[in-house]
């Protein structure tokens, strides 16, 4: 089992706080955002991860840590970046966002999973957005679940009246599912990567629920895996001044 973490983005919403480091590198309760992503994944048996780099990349260096590089990440989003670490997509992997905070126990649930691809959904993600005015539901990625498999996902796709949860940015895909997501991938690359895909302008600038959504409407068979809050995102300045003051009292 890997792990690849997406943290190319500049992190726009947490400027000027982001302007000399990426957001991950944010400190929460003594320790960076991603060093507590690293930390949980190593807690599981992961040692084999790999991060993907962009914005002020050069500042992140872990040991014991693979390194790909986005280029053009003002450009494009996050699946492109995902492909820039696509020769670590050889075997059962964890896809991570990098501007979020997870236990070990969360990831152990989503290792456990026989699925070829599964979610990590919050069931309770209403009361993750009670008092959070810089971060409006609109930008929840939500998802609509039938019979424990994944429907449909995405902002803006998903009523919150229709919403089983919200998928937090943490992901199992198993070797099939991997070569599922790279088939349909290079497909739409080669066949039409201008065209819209999904509710993205394009395939450069797709999210990964974009492609979640092209999987489950393909057939694939997508599971969600419930928990019940236990997480923090860190995208504005309210949720950096939050998370600060949870892990502070914490400690």
């Amino acid at each position: 089992m890997k792990a690849i973490i997406v943290a190319a983005g500049p992190g726009s919403r947490l400027m000027p706080i982001s302007n000399e480091k990426p957001k991950c590198l944010l400190d929460v309760g003594g320790k960076a955002i991603l060093q507590r992503a690293l930390e949980a994944l190593r807690e599981n048996g992961i040692e084999k991860i790999a991060v993907v780099r962009g914005y002020q990349g050069h500042l992140i260096n872990y040991a014991n840590v693979t390194y790909r590089h986005n280029p053009d990440f003002r450009k494009n989003n996050i699946l492109k970046s995902l492909f820039c670490a696509e020769g670590e997509m050889d075997d059962d992997f964890i896809f991570s966002y990098s501007d979020i905070l997870y236990s070990s126990g969360i990831v152990a649930r989503l290792i456990d999973s026989e699925s070829d691809i599964a979610l990590t959904v919050d069931v309770n993600w209403t009361q993750t957005y009670e008092g959070r005015d810089q971060h409006p539901i609109s930008e929840a990625e939500l998802v609509k679940v039938e019979n424990g498999r994944v429907v449909r996902i995405g902002k803006g796709v998903v009523s919150p009246e229709e919403a089983h949860g919200e998928f937090i940015g943490l992901a199992k895909f198993s070797k099939s599912g991997s070569e599922a997501m790279k088939a349909v991938y290079h497909r739409v690359a080669k066949e039409s990567p201008t065209a819209p895909f999904q509710r993205a302008a394009s395939l450069e600038k797709a999210y990964l629920t974009d492609m979640i959504q092209e999987l489950v409407d393909n057939g694939s068979l997508v599971q969600s895996i419930d928990i019940e809050g236990g997480w923090m995102e860190i995208d504005t300045p309210q949720d950096l001044e939050r998370a600060r003051s949870h892990f502070g009292s914490q400690s």
